[in-house]
């Protein structure tokens, strides 16, 4: 286990080399000058040369990488170019707030994934079964910018229940973490009937049931930790989706998180925000598929992670 964490480790670093290498490259490729749009319209050709000087932008690209990637290898990321704060105190600001929304949204995708999922399963074929699969194929289909703006129309506008925007108490969290999770639950719901059918249809499965124990024991007890090994795939994967596709719920709920930070960064085509922003989320996704890759271990002794 241990080589294997290690061997795993040592693969992040070309994994996250390259996502820095395509986010350098690709907000080049974004049309804007960031100095016109930090130095203003009415700015000289003079300040404008002054700002790429103090940006680094008068540089080659290569150069511009190297100084850069050095940075960040010792934490600093450089300063943003419309707060002139640097990256890192920025991204700090708004990292919790994303964590715990998305901790919100995970856990109610999860929560409703499963306890659907297995319903399903196990009321296979009847009306419980398909009722719960059409309302999860509706909810991977649905929109989240749309059912954010449902949910704020009916349950914020309408009945005040909860606010519809920003960040404070745990009823801030209520509209934004519904809306993020949603389409996570549909998904892992899916996967979770059927996965679990295919584990119930298994031999050993029969033979616990053909001995007489209870329903309740053969399938929370023999099938479920089984069937759960895919389930924590899409589940590890949709965190790191969660984290990232944070983006579009937050701006619409206009929640303080990196997400809605990010937007603003593009459109302001702050590059050093960017590309911190992007480089954390990449080096989240990925540590969140490492986790899940050692769980699988711990849910079924039979995989080794030998040589």
């Amino acid at each position: 286990m241990f080589t294997y964490f290690v061997r795993r480790i040592l693969a992040l670093i070309p994994t996250l080399l390259g996502v820095s290498i395509a986010v350098f490259l690709l907000l080049r490729l974004v049309p804007g000058d960031p100095a016109r749009m930090a130095a203003g319209l009415d700015a000289t050709e003079a300040d404008l040369e002054f700002i790429r000087r103090d940006l680094g932008l008068d540089k080659s690209l290569p150069e511009q990488y190297l100084t850069w990637l050095n940075r960040a290898l010792h934490g600093d990321m450089g300063r943003s170019t419309r707060t002139r704060n640097p990256v890192t105190y920025e991204i700090g600001l708004r990292l919790p707030a994303t964590w715990q929304l998305t901790a919100v949204s995970i856990t109610v995708a999860v929560v409703i994934g499963l306890v659907t999922g297995i319903t399903a399963a196990t009321r296979r074929n009847s009306l419980l079964d398909y009722g719960s699969m059409v309302a999860a194929l509706l909810g991977i289909c649905t929109p989240s910018f749309w059912l954010g703006l449902m949910l704020m129309l009916i349950f914020a506008v309408q009945l005040h229940w909860f606010p519809t925007s920003g960040r404070g108490d745990w009823r801030h969290l209520v509209l934004p973490g519904f809306t993020l999770g949603a389409g996570a639950a549909a998904i892992i719901a899916r996967v979770t009937r059927s996965s679990l059918l295919e584990v119930l249809n298994q031999d050993y499965i029969r033979t616990a049931v053909a001995k007489g124990l209870h329903e309740r024991a053969v399938i929370y007890r023999h099938a479920l930790k089984n069937a759960l090994i895919p389930v924590v795939t899409v589940v590890g994967l949709e965190f790191g989706y969660l984290l990232a596709g944070a983006v579009i719920t937050e701006t619409v709920f206009a929640y303080p998180g990196v997400g809605r930070l990010l937007v603003d960064s593009i459109s302001y085509r702050d590059f050093p925000m960017v590309q911190g922003i992007l480089l954390i989320l990449a080096s989240q996704f990925v540590l969140i598929n490492l986790v899940v890759d050692l769980l699988y271990g711990w849910l079924d002794p039979r995989i080794h992670y030998g040589n």
